[in-house]
């Protein structure tokens, strides 16, 4: 009796602790996002968002087109990746090699990625600063988180699913693309909601890649400035109390766009996985 009340008030204390941690964790989510939206009051308007002198439009383009090249380029390249470490490659040493490879990869600082995609992109292939430069460098910054998310995923679908396939007459091929691959999506989404969130946030390799141009860019062989340029350009020039509050405009509009970004990808592998199920 002794033991099992003390095992009662242990997993009371630790369910406790983990409602406290999970109660501090939305506050500050909930004051965050308040504290941005409230100052960011009279300025955030559908002028603001549409305008191309005054407003945020080129901005916004611009941040667009570099997601869209960067994810174009890294998720494809990053899920073939995992599924060859997992499914194929075996533990052999050109494997360990890779997998060093993708980890250090990880830990590389943002400015040597920046550096290496203006030596590379912009000047030894000749894009120079364009969106095009600096989407191939967000995808090779992208690649670690999607590869190491995907790839976790993989392995957490069963064995026997795969034994299962294969014994019904299905090709190795065929077993992942319509058995592993669909339980695995909800991993995969997380690796491309953790992708999006570190290009956003990333200021470095975006201004030696991209650049500073206000311009509203065409097509991604032309320069422009993300919203995250934008906005260190806004804090660091602000004189007046009302450039903080288009700043803090500007970072309203950078969340809404992480926000539609991942409901977008959800609804699409949401549709995708019951598709799937359907065939």
């Amino acid at each position: 009796m002794k033991f099992s009340t003390k095992r009662k008030i242990g997993d009371s204390v630790m369910y406790a602790l983990m409602l406290l941690g999970l109660f501090g964790v939305i506050s500050a989510l909930v004051y965050i996002l308040f504290y941005i939206f409230s100052n960011s009051a009279g300025f955030l308007n559908w002028t603001f968002i549409t305008g191309v002198e005054h407003g945020i439009l080129p901005m916004i383009v611009t941040t667009v087109f570099v997601l869209a090249v960067s994810i174009g380029i890294a998720l494809p390249v990053g899920i073939a990746t995992a599924v060859y470490l997992n499914e194929y490659s075996g533990n052999s040493s050109r494997v360990k090699v890779l997998r060093l490879a993708i980890d250090t990869l990880a830990g590389i600082p943002s400015i040597i990625y920046g550096l290496f995609g203006l030596l590379v992109f912009s000047r030894l292939m000749g894009f120079g600063q364009s969106i095009i430069a600096g989407g191939l460098t967000l995808s090779i910054m992208a690649l670690p988180v999607i590869v190491r998310t995907t790839e976790e995923s993989l392995k957490s679908i069963p064995n026997s699913v795969r034994e299962g396939s294969l014994a019904l007459g299905a090709t190795k091929f065929q077993t992942i693309l319509h058995v592993v691959l669909p339980p695995a999506l909800p991993g995969i989404i997380t690796a491309v909601i953790l992708a999006v969130g570190r290009m956003l946030g990333e200021s470095a390799p975006v201004l030696l890649t991209v650049g500073i141009s206000r311009n509203l860019p065409l097509s991604i062989f032309e320069s422009g400035r993300t919203l995250t340029i934008h906005l260190y350009h806004l804090t660091s020039e602000a004189i007046n109390p009302e450039d903080f509050n288009m700043a803090f405009a500007t970072a309203s509009v950078l969340i809404l766009l992480v926000v539609a970004i991942n409901s977008i990808t959800k609804i699409i592998t949401l549709k995708f996985r019951k598709n799937v199920s359907t065939q």
